[in-house]
């Protein structure tokens, strides 16, 4: 779930940075897709 997360905010602000769309939120939605990525990498896989 993380990792869709993740992906979906790196191919936004691939998008933000190749339309020069968005000006700051660009960086913001960067920080918060690596943010979620070493999460995802710390916790480690549980299982339900």
């Amino acid at each position: 779930m993380l990792l869709i997360i993740a992906a979906v905010l790196i191919v936004l602000w691939l998008l933000g940075l190749l339309g020069h769309i968005g000006g700051g939120l660009v960086n913001v939605l960067l920080i918060i897709a690596v943010i979620v990525v070493i999460l995802h990498f710390v916790r480690g896989r549980r299982t339900v």
